[in-house]
């Protein structure tokens, strides 16, 4: 079995609904996505995946979508608001807890049909949640 990782470093904020503590309110985090594929084969050049096709499929996807925006569930009640005053913004269904961020960059991934095994996402330099299919 081959694997490759890529680590993609990004700048969102966010806020968690119905959390009780410091991050129910608007914050920001210097983020890092870790990227993992894996596979049973490599190709003619010996290699699982191009690095640059991760780059190409991942990368720019993070930065045109997720990179300097403010990360929000749909619900959340400021996003009229924000909306209004032409804010950057992504919106996903659920609460934008790490756990989720680094499913939805998951989920990405495998749309852009790479061979994602996980998705971890370096909250702080200290804490991270993955997520990964079995």
């Amino acid at each position: 079995m081959f694997r490759v990782t890529q680590e993609i470093d990004f700048c969102y904020g966010h806020r968690l609904l119905n959390y009780d503590g410091k991050c129910k309110h608007l914050h920001g985090h210097n983020g890092k996505a870790v990227i993992v594929l894996q596979g049973e084969t490599l190709d003619d050049r010996g290699m699982l995946i191009d690095f640059t096709d991760i780059k190409k499929r991942v990368r720019c996807w993070i930065e045109e979508n997720l990179d300097h925006r403010m990360i929000l569930c749909e619900r959340d009640p400021i996003l009229p608001f924000l909306q209004e005053q032409g804010e950057p913004l992504f919106v996903i269904p659920d609460n934008p807890t790490a756990e989720n961020i680094a499913k939805l960059i998951y989920e990405q991934a495998r749309e852009h049909g790479l061979p994602v095994r996980e998705v971890s996402l370096w909250e702080t330099v200290r804490s991270c949640a993955t997520y990964s299919q079995g």
